[in-house]
């Protein structure tokens, strides 16, 4: 078996003046594994996405992606290997409103060599990569020169994930995407995402309170179960 996508160990926590907000002793994500995390409150989800982002650095153990200890990287090289090789979908999509809808979606590549030079190996653009994503999480051609601000919450999230899988980043991260959507909108999302994630060969790591979607997954984990510092006043 190769070595995992994400690997941590003895991973621990606090913020300063405060008790020890996560105690996870060990956990992975292999390649191309699409896991579901609950995360609800007080179980340490915001910051565990800040800790696999390279945005905070832990207090003991470790935090691996790709075999590379993030704590070990200056400041610059985590923000560097961040936009390579990691792509978000936030709740709130974090959209630019003021640029198309294009222009959101290739906006990684303006930051990252490497993704934009996969973009163009496999698409022979980045700006045919933005449109066949786009069509493959079914978004009309009209649609790209949009503003961001003026689709549907539906037409965002598709928008926000093109963003986060173009490039062909190895990790996506989604932060309760589907939250804003009834169940029928929200299966039909997670299968053209779950398409997506496979075309590109990327580890899906989909965080959420709706328990209800954990079975379309390869693997469904509860983070106040793997956390041991777990406490109930954490958002």
């Amino acid at each position: 078996m190769s070595d995992p996508l994400i690997e941590l160990n003895d991973l621990g926590f606090a913020w300063p003046g405060q008790a020890e907000l996560l105690d996870i002793p060990g956990f992975t994500l292999q390649r191309g594994e699409s896991l579901f995390l609950k995360g609800p409150s007080g179980s340490g989800k915001t910051t565990l996405l800040g800790l696999l982002g390279g945005v905070q650095l832990p207090g003991r153990g470790s935090v691996k992606l790709l075999g590379h200890d993030l704590a070990r990287l200056s400041s610059g090289a985590r923000d560097r290997f961040r936009v390579d090789h990691t792509g978000y979908i936030f709740q709130q999509f974090n959209l630019l409103p003021f640029l198309s809808v294009r222009e959101n979606v290739e906006l990684p590549c303006r930051f990252s060599k490497s993704r934009a030079a996969r973009a163009s190996q496999r698409h022979g653009s980045v700006a045919a990569a933005a449109t066949a994503l786009l069509e493959h999480l079914g978004l009309k051609a009209e649609l790209l020169s949009r503003r961001a601000d003026s689709l549907s919450i539906g037409q965002q999230q598709r928008v926000a994930a093109a963003r986060a899988l173009i490039g062909q980043p190895e990790l996506v991260i989604a932060d309760e995407p589907t939250s804003a959507l009834d169940a029928d909108a929200r299966e039909a999302f997670l299968s053209l995402l779950f398409n997506e994630c496979r075309e590109a060969g990327a580890s899906l790591l989909f965080v959420s309170h709706d328990q209800s979607l954990a079975p379309l997954f390869d693997r469904a984990l509860s983070l106040a179960e793997l956390n041991r510092a777990a406490r109930p006043q954490e958002a």
